[in-house]
């Protein structure tokens, strides 16, 4: 890896300094992480299973929900000597963990940390994370960047808008970010002013690797070419994105206009950190943390290739476990090994939350993507969001640029009508802006409508 003598210090000396006064293991953990990438299926599926054992047997002992359930279904987490015998145990959804936040706690748990997801599929979520599991998430994250060939303590630009970092801009956090060269853009307003602002600081700080929403970081780069602003010059290696669906036009997007490669990255605060992209393309799921399942609507496993909800069961998370949780997203699993050469297994796809998905008044289910492309080829069209409310109605939030006409919206129902039939209410209207999630989130599509 080629680095900077500064970031050599940061990344070796002060950032290990800092995850040892927080008692994180990460530094330890990295190191670890970045020898077992490379071993055998076998011996890595014997570590999952030996640490998968540790979890269950703890959350027997420990944790007042799981020694509950266990006793009720009869259950003996020393019995178990394969991945596949998690399926005893019943799926964990938001609902449940609601109901029994209190009784998920280790009773060996010391500084827990309040954490709360967005809703943005409707149910919002609090839960506690413990020291373990942090220290197994930034050890995931930091072995990913280093793929890109930058570390901790190169020049970095976050384009975010959750409630939790922007709410710890306190005088410690500005001295840590200083010192690591990371810089904070708020991602709630993307006016453009706010987006002038945003293409001056990138240029003017020339970071080695821009991390945020990819609907964020496309609108930056979008806005840059509207005003003829170069951004292939500075010297950035990689463009990290999460927390969103990644589609393929911002990818070309923001690829073209930076001059680098797109790592998409998928995880949450509630799942953990899952998977990332590494340059030869690959989707490399975190297996030493986390064991990933898809299952159909019915609650069964499916197999490489096919298309399903993915479940999460998170082995660093004995302080509140984390045990077959139902993440709302859909995805499939990929049975090849990647290019680069890593055998960590692969996600083939993310297709995003269930709520992305929209049903037409036939009842046919279909990806939100088949909206998208109806409103995306209109170049009157500069922004929108699509909101299915139920079969029959459907209202559009449009931002109109040059052009925008009654022809543009008369094309606009058109085009939805083909996707979700000609009876279907198209309520097309013009605002200002689409606002932002709470979380400072772009969401091209929410449908409120269950199959």
């Amino acid at each position: 890896m080629i680095t900077s003598l500064y970031t050599a210090l940061a990344s070796r000396v002060l950032f290990p300094l800092q995850e040892r006064l927080k008692k994180h293991t990460s530094p330890a953990l990295l190191r670890a992480m970045e020898g077992s990438q490379w071993w055998p299926a076998r011996r890595l599926d014997e570590l999952r299973i030996a640490r998968l054992c540790a979890l269950l047997e703890h959350a027997a002992a420990h944790v007042p929900y799981y020694r509950d359930l266990f006793a009720r279904l009869d259950f003996d987490p020393r019995t178990v000597t394969r991945l596949e015998d998690l399926r005893a145990l019943p799926l964990l959804d938001k609902s449940t963990i609601r109901a029994n936040t209190e009784r998920m706690k280790s009773e060996q748990a010391v500084g827990l940390a309040r954490f709360n997801t967005g809703g943005s599929s409707g149910e919002p979520l609090i839960f506690f994370i413990g020291v373990e599991r942090v220290s197994h998430d930034v050890a995931a994250k930091w072995r990913a960047t280093r793929w890109w060939n930058v570390d901790i303590g190169d020049p970095e630009i976050v384009v975010w808008g959750s409630p939790v970092e922007l709410g710890a801009q306190d005088r410690v956090r500005a001295i840590r970010d200083k010192v690591l060269r990371t810089e904070l853009l708020p991602a709630f307003e993307m006016s453009e002013a706010r987006l002038d602002t945003f293409v001056a600081r990138i240029r003017a700080k020339r970071p080695r690797m821009l991390f945020g929403y990819p609907s964020s970081i496309s609108l930056i780069a979008q806005h840059a070419r509207k005003r003829g602003i170069r951004m292939d010059d500075l010297g950035i290696r990689v463009v990290f994105v999460t927390s969103e669906r990644l589609y393929d036009h911002q990818r070309e997007m923001i690829e073209s206009t930076f001059g680098c490669g797109v790592a998409n990255g998928y995880g949450g605060r509630d799942a953990g950190f899952l998977a990332h992209q590494c340059p030869a393309g690959g989707m490399h799921i975190t297996a030493e943390d986390v064991i990933i399942e898809i299952i159909d609507g019915d609650g069964n496993p499916l197999p490489a290739g096919e298309s399903g909800e993915i479940v999460v069961t998170h082995l660093a998370t004995r302080d509140f476990p984390f045990i077959r949780y139902r993440t709302g997203d859909v995805g499939v699993l990929d049975d090849r090994q990647c290019a680069c050469g890593r055998t960590l297994p692969l996600l083939k796809e993310v297709q995003g939350r269930s709520t992305d998905f929209v049903i037409a008044a036939d009842g046919t289910v279909m990806h939100g993507l088949a909206l998208i492309y109806v409103l995306r080829d209109l170049p009157a069209v500069r922004a929108f969001k699509i909101v299915q409310h139920t079969r029959e109605r459907v209202e559009i939030m449009v931002v109109g640029g040059d052009g925008y006409s009654e022809a543009t919206e008369a094309s606009i129902r058109s085009g939805i009508g083909r996707r979700l039939g000609a009876g279907v209410d198209v309520d097309v209207r013009r605002v200002d802006e689409i606002p932002a999630e709470k979380s400072g989130k772009h969401r091209y599509v929410v449908s409120h409508v269950t199959a």
